[in-house]
């Protein structure tokens, strides 16, 4: 990962965009609809650290070589991180390619090296993501402290949410009917209890490009990884960064039980020999799944 990628809240924040044109016109579109403050200014005024004292982020669009240079060096002043437009050089940060979808944003970015690249890979990401996907979003931010005091275990809490995402609260927030998706949501949290957790095994050889959905979604839904050393990284990047990791060795029958009793899903990643007997010893149902694509 060359650059790392984070967003930044703009509710009651001040972005302030420097210099005029067209390029400055377009950074201030990408704001447009949100709570930032806008803060436009240019000329001699550009070239003043107060201009973007108090600001979250600064953008710098300007013909002139020196003109930018000289307002990213007042923006760093005032202690601002930066984004001249077409000069990488003078950049804190890189602007990505962004799909809009209100509380739902996703966004892509090549640290500057083909905004082009990344501008194709998100028309390729908005028809994937549903108009209604922010709504489904704020849903999930409303019921956020309830769902929390309700499941306070973690692995309990990201199963209820698994299912509810793809449950009739979800759908009625992406078909715009919140009041209806917010009775729907508290109602499935109220009949949410607890449930056996799930042994699931896979090849980790790799390569991860030729995993299966089903294995694919099993590694994004894991609450504890147990690997062989040596299993493919990039099979193993598939999985959460939260979830637990385990060397074998450290896996006995009776803590295996334990965590299948508790709900949580185990994925053994082994390296083309399949450890049923390990597992057997815990008196669990286990799942093989299917290695690669044909």
């Amino acid at each position: 990962m060359d650059a790392f990628p984070a967003f930044f809240p703009l509710a009651g924040r001040t972005v302030v965009i420097a210099g005029e044109g067209e390029a400055a016109e377009a950074k201030a579109r990408l704001f447009e609809g949100s709570p930032a403050q806008v803060r436009r200014v240019s000329g001699a005024d550009a070239l003043s650290p107060t201009a973007y004292e108090g600001a979250a982020l600064a953008f710098i669009a300007s013909a002139d070589d020196g003109f930018a240079r000289a307002a990213s060096d007042a923006a760093r002043k005032a202690r601002v991180p930066v984004n001249v437009v077409d000069r990488l050089e003078l950049c804190d940060f890189t602007t990505p390619a962004v799909v809009d979808r209100g509380e739902v944003v996703a966004a892509v970015g090549t640290a500057g090296a083909s905004p082009m690249l990344a501008t194709l890979l998100r028309h390729d990401l908005e028809t994937r993501v549903p108009e209604g996907a922010g709504r489904v979003a704020a849903l999930f931010r409303t019921l956020q402290d309830e769902v929390r005091n309700a499941l306070p275990e973690a692995h309990r809490r990201r199963a209820f949410l698994r299912a509810a995402l793809t449950g009739p609260a979800a759908q009625a927030a992406l078909s715009g009917d919140m009041e209806t998706a917010t009775r729907r949501l508290r109602e499935a949290l109220a009949e949410d209890g607890p449930s056996l957790g799930v042994v699931q095994v896979l090849d980790g050889r790799g390569p991860a490009d030729h995993l299966t959905l089903k294995a694919s979604r099993a590694l994004a839904a894991a609450d504890v990884l147990v690997c062989d050393a040596g299993v493919d990284p990039n099979v193993v990047a598939l999985a959460r960064r939260d979830a637990e990791r385990m060397a074998p060795e450290a896996l006995s029958p009776e803590r295996l039980h334990e965590m299948v009793e508790a709900g949580m899903r185990v994925l053994r990643l082994h390296l083309g020999h399949l450890p049923a007997e390990d597992l057997a010893a815990a008196s669990v149902t286990i799942e093989v799944l299917p290695v690669v694509e044909d």
